[in-house]
């Protein structure tokens, strides 16, 4: 008998010492989470590695510490941790979180793996929840968009002149905002833009599925994807008839509730279908809309007021750091020791991550002054900046987004090496449809060859300006009143589809719609 209770006490004992054990996990998982937020991502890279080291048994460790190095430009063992994490996401394990992911991934279907892994284990699609076609008292199509970033937010810069064209005569049209309201002119501006704007940020996502079903949604609207702040839950909950993945997350979200994702040929080539659990909608010149209210400011500040010198030749990226790859910052090197005087233009990050860039340009004998970082500012004072660019240098295998379509609006050329995801091809469908194709590259060497030659070229570098400068009216990324009915046409479409009884299938819309 005493026996029995000194095995009994033992494993008391073991069972409060793993207890005491996941609670300490738990806290320094939460506390790694708090210096991401704030920016402190060399810090948080210690206390992952604490917790991996330990042992700890919690999802997404080592993707998300990869990610944290990201933000650092701290790319030791980069390219055996990026081969090893598609090894794991390939065997289903729960290592990498989809935003992290397509960040460094060269491959569509691992990136299906992992969206399929990461549904599966934190938005399940809830069962029984195939709501009946919404009832409704008028013709229209009833259209949600829900989004995180209702406010100074690049998703916002492409999304409000769109929310401003659409036809209220034939849809209504409601933005269900679950994020922050920074009392900007921006989220005053998407507040007006629509029909009802409606904030359900203290709602869950039960309550906020069940008042989207209550308003006889036709078509909701995914802004957010699988990125941070999402709130894929609601979607789980299957809230409306049809659910679309648009604008904010390049990829699938490898989910069956999930019905469509809004797309180009360039960015998800017809081959490449296999790899995206919704059925694709082929919008007929690209997938991204863009305001033709974006702002374009005159003045400009000087180059010494931006930190350049005043003269050389300015490659820029604005992308965030964290989108840098070694081998893409090899080639930018070998611009800049080829390219006399010339100077690499990036958007600040943090402390350790700028200091491991310049270290590294020393490294490869590239003056560590001859990388300027770029401070934050205000939209319109960060558009007028690129005045003072020649040339964008895209980053890969995640290219420039929204930062592209900067770019290429306040005319300067965007030179992007064609990856093969939807991620890393979305430059490519922007430069398509701005007409100016040839600056997608298909390789590291055609990249860097064509990027020297334009900085050693002044005429051909100074026709690209022209053409972009003389087009920006014409050209279809621009134009978000074509746009508007174009995907208002596949609203009309799909609501069609499913008024007939027909399953999601897909979908191939014409020019002049």
């Amino acid at each position: 008998m005493s026996q029995a209770r000194a095995h009994l006490s033992d494993l008391l004992k073991l069972t409060d010492a793993a207890a005491a054990r996941r609670e300490r996990d738990r806290a320094l998982e939460s506390h790694a989470i708090n210096l991401m937020t704030v920016r402190r991502h060399d810090d948080a890279i210690a206390v992952w590695t604490q917790l991996i080291d330990a042992g700890a048994q919690i999802p997404y460790l080592e993707g998300t510490r990869f990610h944290c190095r990201l933000h650092s430009c701290d790319w030791s063992k980069y390219e055996a941790t990026a081969h090893q994490l598609q090894a794991d996401v390939f065997a289903g394990k729960r290592v990498d979180l989809p935003f992290s992911f397509f960040v460094h991934s060269h491959s569509a279907q691992a990136q299906l793996e992992c969206a399929r892994t990461f549904i599966a284990d934190r938005h399940p699609p809830a069962p029984n929840r195939t709501p009946a076609a919404p009832q409704s008292s008028s013709n229209r199509i009833k259209v949600a968009y829900l989004s995180f970033d209702y406010h100074e937010h690049a998703t916002a810069y492409l999304i409000a002149g769109l929310f401003e064209c659409h036809d209220r005569a034939r849809f209504e049209i409601i933005a269900v905002s679950y994020g922050r309201d920074d009392q900007s002119e921006m989220r005053a501006r998407l507040e007006h833009a629509v029909e009802r704007f409606v904030d359900v940020s203290r709602l869950t996502d039960r309550e906020a599925a069940d008042w989207l079903h209550a308003q006889g949604v036709h078509i909701a609207v995914d802004l957010k994807g699988l990125t941070g702040g999402a709130r894929t839950g609601i979607f789980a909950l299957r809230p409306a008839p049809l659910q679309i993945n648009f604008l904010g997350y390049p990829g699938t979200m490898g989910a069956e509730y999930i019905d469509y994702i809004i797309a180009d040929p360039y960015v998800i080539p017809a081959q490449d279908q296999i790899h995206y659990a919704e059925k694709v909608v082929y919008m007929p010149q690209c997938y991204q809309p863009n305001d033709a209210k974006r702002p374009r400011p005159a003045q400009v500040r000087t180059r010494e007021e931006c930190g350049l010198t005043e003269s050389g030749f300015v490659f820029c990226c604005f992308n965030n750091l964290y989108k840098i790859t070694p081998v893409v910052f090899e080639a930018w090197m070998e611009l800049l020791r080829n390219v006399e005087g010339s100077l690499l233009w990036l958007l600040e990050g943090t402390p350790a991550a700028m200091r491991n860039l310049r270290s590294r340009a020393a490294a490869r004998a590239v003056a560590p002054e001859r990388i300027v970082f770029a401070p934050h500012i205000a939209l319109a004072q960060h558009l007028a900046r690129y005045r003072h660019a020649d040339l964008f240098l895209d980053t890969a295998p995640c290219n420039a987004h929204t930062t592209a379509s900067d770019a290429l609006w306040m005319g300067v050329p965007v030179l992007t090496l064609t990856g093969e995801t939807f991620a890393g091809r979305v430059a490519t469908s922007l430069l398509q449809a701005v007409g100016l194709p040839e600056l997608s590259t298909v390789s590291l060497a055609d990249y860097v060859a064509k990027a020297l030659r334009l900085a050693r070229t002044p005429s051909e570098l100074s026709e690209l300006k022209t053409h972009l400068e003389h087009g920006r009216r014409t050209f279809p990324l621009f134009d978000t009143s074509a746009y508007c009915r174009q995907l208002e046409a596949v609203f009309e479409e799909v609501w069609a589809r499913h008024s007939r009884g027909e399953p999601p299938s897909t979908l191939v819309m014409r020019h002049g719609v």
